[in-house]
């Protein structure tokens, strides 16, 4: 079953982004499946190719 990310996930991977955690690490610490970590970047990822978890507001 498909779960959305709350707010709070999606913080979570920008900080961790930041402090150059692995993606696979990320989505054990959200709770989430390492294919929706690389989604969720690639979908809000700005056009300089950094992941803001306040897209489209960051644009």
């Amino acid at each position: 079953m498909y779960k959305q990310l709350i707010s709070e996930q999606r913080y979570t991977i920008e900080v961790l982004l930041k402090q150059n955690w692995k993606k696979k690490d990320i989505a054990e610490a959200i709770g989430a499946s390492v294919s929706t970590v690389y989604r969720e970047i690639g979908r809000t990822s700005g056009k300089h190719g950094l992941y803001t978890h306040d897209w489209p507001n960051a644009l």
